[in-house]
Order: structure tokens, then sequence, then C-alpha cells
């Protein structure tokens, strides 16, 4: 019998998904199963840890073992995974927290449902806090991702810790050398340039076909946030010292992103109909040679160059993450998305019964933050499913095999940055290279972390106000008034309430 079929008769005898959770059974094997579990006796520490783990697939189906076994291998741990497809995760998360189904981790990413944070509130989970500091990789978390994941000040779990900045600007290499013309250090020189490769047939077909910016309808991941970071704008909220909480819609520098999209759109040096283009039919734009600047994440230069092979085969990109709005190195920003954050790998106490057993569980969410295991989940086994240069740069082997036995565990990993192995691309290693140095400039929203009712229950349809604001106001529908008149209908529609209870919640974890 296979050990997946093992797996699934288990989980299915015992009507639930944690192989811990289920009852029966002889009661001194259980017992050796909790000393295991925990490593409070000096016979456990030679038998391997027993860890259930319930976990979100990212992937068509689960992982082989021929990769679990390394990691368990590495951990001195038996993990037993329940597999959730993300597409249905929310419901599984729900029913798994109102019928106590769960595991001795449970990976929570979303944070903002309902359910998930009154869990956490509850104390159905450990305030894992007072012990993070005992494990070496743990102990590296820093104090503002901590203070990020955290729900009314407590840390209900283990961050998820995703790269802190990850946008910039992506441009045409060969664009500019054609046209000569520098990398560009300041939005007014970006627009210059967006003007050239709109007007100075920067492909040479002796067609006026191409704009500056492609973008799509997304004031966020598209190119509208990241510009407002060059601007000064906050990332979403912005406190000061006295914990009042302003709205980036309200700020000045918002204003600026504002002006500076709109005379965008006006020169015609931007895709007049980024307001309704997905993000695929602006990837696909840009890769086709239609426009030569794409704002966004700076990992997806790899995929635009890939994308542009057959039809603009002597494309060249070049990627910055140093513009400001200034010209002044003191004014560099970038905003944090998530703050960096993406869920908690989290430990229930109807599973995890004590210190011990946490401290242990613990220890093997440390040894998989270690640089080894962390080549497992992410690359596979050396040699079988990638081989490494002297520089550690990655070549993957088989595509296929790594997708069916490796990609499924990358999802797991509770630390993505800052390891020696690296893919081997060479757009993929500056990108990464640029990510890393944009964590130094990281703008956070400092209410993340933050409870408001009103938000919860009112904050999608209040923020429609304000986007759709913000696109009358850069298609020239509106001016500066009726903006203003709408940002005032926010206010009275809820906002303001927003504005209150985030300034309480804030000033309760900071007196």
């Amino acid at each position: 019998m296979s050990r997946n079929y093992k797996k699934l008769a288990a989980l299915m005898l015992c009507s639930g998904l944690v192989l811990s959770a289920c009852g029966g059974g002889n009661s001194n094997t259980n017992s050796q199963a909790q000393s295991a579990k925990s490593g409070t006796t000096a016979e456990a520490e030679n038998v391997k840890a027993k860890i259930t783990w319930l976990n979100l697939l990212h992937t068509a189906s689960p992982p082989t073992d021929k990769v679990l076994s390394k990691i368990e291998e590495a951990t001195h741990a038996e993990i037993e995974f329940s597999w959730v497809p993300d597409a249905s995760k929310e419901e599984r998360i729900n029913t798994s927290l109102a019928s106590g189904s769960l595991s001795d981790i449970v990976t929570l990413t979303i944070l903002d449902n309902s359910s998930v944070r009154n869990a956490l509130k509850a104390g159905m989970f450990w305030e894992v806090s007072p012990y993070l500091d005992e494990f070496p990789n743990l102990a590296a978390i820093s104090q503002d991702t901590r203070n990020s994941a955290s729900i009314e000040g407590k840390l209900y779990g283990v961050p998820f810790q995703k790269a802190k900045a990850r946008n910039g600007v992506i441009i045409r290499k060969d664009w500019l050398d054609k046209l000569g013309m520098a990398v560009p250090k300041t939005t007014a020189e970006l627009l210059e340039i967006a003007k050239a490769f709109t007007e100075k047939d920067p492909d040479s077909n002796g067609k006026k076909d191409t704009t500056g910016f492609m973008d799509r309808s997304d004031l966020v991941y598209g190119a509208f946030k990241t510009l407002g970071s060059y601007f000064g704008t906050p990332n979403v909220w912005a406190v000061d010292d006295a914990g009042i909480m302003t709205p980036e819609f309200e700020t000045e520098s918002y204003i600026q992103t504002m002006d500076y999209m709109r005379a965008s759109f006006e020169g015609g040096y931007i895709n007049q109909d980024f307001a309704v283009t997905a993000k695929n039919d602006q990837q696909q734009n840009f890769a086709q040679g239609k426009a030569g600047i794409y704002v966004g994440a700076l990992f997806d230069s790899k995929n635009l160059l890939n994308m542009s092979k057959g039809i603009q085969d002597n494309m060249e990109l070049v990627m910055v993450n140093d513009i400001t709005s200034t010209g002044n190195e003191a004014d560099r920003a970038i905003w944090a998305g998530t703050n960096g954050i993406g869920g908690l790998l989290s430990f229930p106490k109807s599973e995890v019964k004590d210190e011990k057993e946490l401290k242990r569980i613990l220890k093997f969410v440390n040894d998989i933050m270690n640089d080894d295991v962390y080549a497992l989940m992410t690359y596979g086994i050396q040699d079988v499913h990638y081989t490494v240069d002297a520089d550690m740069a990655v070549t993957i082997k088989d595509t296929d095999l790594w997708q069916q036995e490796v990609q499924p565990f990358s999802s797991s990993r509770p630390k993505e940055v800052g390891y020696k192995i690296h893919d081997a691309d060479p757009l993929k290693v500056e990108a990464e290279k640029l990510i890393e140095e944009n964590a130094n400039y990281a703008v956070l929203n400092p209410a993340y972390s933050l409870e408001s009712e009103t938000n919860t229950t009112q904050g999608s349809e209040l923020q429609k106000i304000v986007t759709d604001a913000t696109y009358k106001y850069i298609l020239g529908k509106i001016d500066l008034a009726g903006y203003k008149s709408e940002i005032e209908k926010w206010e009275k529609s809820g906002g303001s309430m927003i504005i209150s209870e985030y300034e309480a919640a804030y000033k309760a974890i900071n007196p």
C-alpha cells in the first residue's frame, strides 16, 4: 500500500483533516506519539517528531514522497500533510475552525477573514512571541514583521516572510539605446522617456504604433501605487506621532500621482484603455512591442522577455528601483505589499497541548528555514531536479518533473528571501537583488494589523468610491474639486468611522 493511500485512508477513517486528532488506538502507542511530538524524553530524541500540517495546495495535485522524505530527514520529523486546494481555502479553513478539525500546524493566509481573525483573537492558537528568540531562524524575524503579523499586539503564529517591496520599473533598454536616452532617475525623466517611446518610433518601423507606459486596470499592483511611492505617498495609511491616521488618498502626494498619470493619459504616453486592461493583456502587449515601460513586480521581467521570444527577439530590458520625484536619494521609497506578510503558520491549542510540544514544532518550523531545506522546497533534490554551479546558481533539469515533485512545496516556505542558492537566469538574479535592496526603502502600512469593524463590513464598498474617483480624475472626467467631493462622500458614508476606529486601535497598542 502506497504512503499516499495510507494517508488518505487514515483521513477518511477519522472523518477529519488531521491524523493526530483521531481518537481510539492503543494508549501506549498514543503516549509514544505524544512523546515523539514533544521530544520530552531521551528516547524520544531518537524518534522522529510526528507533525501534522493543514496546508494549502497551489498546484493541480499533491507532491510525491520523494522530496518529502528528504525534508523529513533534514528536520528529523515525520510530516503528515492535509492539503487544501487554494481555490477552496476560505471555505475549508472556516469549516475546520468551526469543527475543530485542525492540525499541529495550520497555514492561514487569509488574515482578513473574519472567522480566522475571531479564532485567533479568541485564543484558539498559541501566542508565540515569548518563544521565537529561542530558535535562530525565528529569532531573526524582524520586529516590524512581528508587529505587522500581530493582531491586537499579539502574534499567533510564525509569519510567512515575503519580499517586502517587489515593485519597480522595467524599461526597453534597446529602445533607450536607439533614442540615445539614459536610464531615468526621476519621475520627470521617466515621463520624457514615455513621451519619446510614443513619438519617436523606437522600434524603427516607420509607424506611430507604440506608447510609453503599458498599464492595467489595477491601482495597487499596476503602475499607480509604485509611481505614488516615488512622489512620497504613504502606503494605504499614514500615522503621525499623535496617532492621527490619514488615508493615502487624502494626501498631496496622491494628487501629484494622479496628475502624473493624467498627463501621461492626455499626452498619449500610456495605453488609452489602461483602465479596462487585464494583466495578461498588459503583459502580452508589452511583449509584442506595443510599449516600452512596465511598472510592476520586478521579477515579471523574466516572464516578459520569455513571452517576447519569436516576436521581439531584439528586446533588452533594464530594471530600475531608485526613481524619485525630487532626484534626492533621501526621498527614495517603495510601498511594501502586505508589509511583507504572507500569512501565519499557526498552532492550535487543541492539537499542541503544552509548551514542550509547541517548542518542538517551532524547532521544526525553524529547521525548514535552513538553507538546505529551502533548497529542497524550492528546487528539489540536487542532480535529480536541478544542477547548481559554483555561484549557487540553479538550473532545473526537467521542468515537468520539478512541477510534479517539488513545486507544491514552494508555497509552504515560511521565508522566501535571503538564501545563497538562487535562480540562474540573469534577469531573475538582478530582480532578486533589486527587490532585496528595496527592503531598505520599504514603506509599511501602519494599519495593516489593526482592527476596524466598519472597514471589515463596509471597506470594499467604500473603497470603490475612491477607486472610481481616482480613475475619473486621471481620465479627465472630473476636476480636483470633483475628486475632493467624492472623498467627502467616502468620509460621510463611513470613512470617518474607519479613521476613528483605526486611531483607537493604533493607540491601544501604542499608548
